[in-house]
């Protein structure tokens, strides 16, 4: 039997324009732009019908139409798709190639200080997605290395960024939380009169978006609990608590319950712990366990810096506080008798198991 030929084998006799279609049917890759631009260049007539005496198909149309299916069969054959589960593990962003998530540490300043601060507002605003997010980095930039001269600028930069936020392209959302990071990260205290349009935002992201997004949503919202003053944060953070979406609630009160320990002992007592055992109360049965485990945390530690306040100040409180004395007695002055015994629940039961396990 006669081993079947190959396609460079078959060009041989086949004129110029049905030898390139052969390749590209057979293997795409092998059409290469050079023989696209010839086959392009010749009369249509040629295209369609050679002549005969030029190793020609007899049958031209028929062979194509069997070259085609040919070729969606080869295709099939070798390309295995990648599913959206596969591509989500996997880390990668369909569609976002032109991006690049850059990690503070790896940030490098803007050539031009001048020239980026004038057109960073225009970059911001920009209808395409690739100047937005380059536009972003340049925020971030600016931030890092030119604080001051950024400063006097955030007051129109924030605007953009919650805008960026919103923006259903997950590379712009993803730069613009990355770009929040940093901004806590740089102005901390100085970010407080306009953080209220940016922690929503970042509370919704990290509830009910992608997961990546999530994840980077909950990031900045760790940086954003690390470098903003808890005393300037926590009431910023105190109505979302009661936010209708339960989700919304979880986040925030995992916000709140690790910006408490950052008041130190002076600082809960300033705000005032009877303040902050209500609100970790009524976290206690909340819907969702996030918040709920939250609460727990944060009763106990409010706990123990309420007996090592009393230790310390024992002496020194009046007759009358005196008789509040114990975290039992403190609890049920100030709760509601369900709210109290809940929270006595949780942090006596807390205490057995320090107990058991020493």
């Amino acid at each position: 039997m006669t081993a079947p030929f190959s396609p460079f084998q078959i060009s041989l006799s086949l004129s110029l324009s049905q030898t390139n279609l052969l390749l590209w049917i057979l293997h795409p890759a092998v059409m290469s732009g050079k023989a696209l631009r010839d086959l392009n260049a010749l009369p249509i007539s040629e295209r369609t019908n050679e002549s005969s005496s030029k190793g020609g198909f007899t049958k031209p149309h028929a062979d194509h139409k069997n070259l085609e299916e040919m070729h969606r069969k080869y295709i099939a054959s070798v390309e295995t798709p990648i599913s959206g589960e596969e591509c989500v593990k996997s880390g990668v962003e369909v569609g976002n190639s032109e991006v690049e998530y850059i990690e503070s540490e790896n940030l490098n300043d803007v050539e031009d200080v001048d020239i980026s601060l004038k057109i960073l507002l225009s970059g911001l605003e920009s209808k395409d997605w690739v100047l937005v997010c380059e536009a972003l980095n340049d925020v971030r930039r600016l931030s890092i290395f030119h604080k001051e001269k950024m400063l006097s600028m955030l007051e129109n930069v924030i605007p953009l960024v919650v805008k960026s936020l919103k923006n259903p392209r997950s590379a712009v959302c993803k730069t613009a939380i990355l770009t929040c990071s940093d901004i806590f990260c740089v102005y901390s205290d100085h970010i407080i009169d306009t953080l209220d349009p940016l922690l929503v935002q970042l509370l919704l992201k990290s509830s009910q978006d992608k997961r990546f997004v999530c994840e980077a949503a909950e990031r900045a919202l760790i940086a954003m609990t690390t470098w903003v003053p808890p005393m300037l944060l926590l009431p910023k953070l105190q109505p979302y608590l009661k936010n209708k979406n339960p989700r919304i609630r979880a986040k925030a009160s995992m916000c709140f319950c690790r910006s408490v320990p950052r008041l130190g002992a002076e600082g809960i007592k300033a705000y005032g712990i009877d303040k902050l055992i209500q609100i970790a109360a009524s976290q206690l049965s909340d819907q969702l366990p996030e918040s709920r485990e939250s609460a727990r945390i944060l009763l106990l530690e409010l706990q123990t810096i309420y007996e090592k306040f009393c230790v310390t100040t024992q002496t020194a409180i009046s007759d009358e506080d005196s008789e509040i004395g114990s975290w039992e007695n403190f609890c049920q002055s100030k709760l509601s008798p369900l709210s109290a015994q809940a929270v006595l629940r949780v942090t006596n039961i807390a205490r057995e198991g320090l107990v058991l396990g020493s």
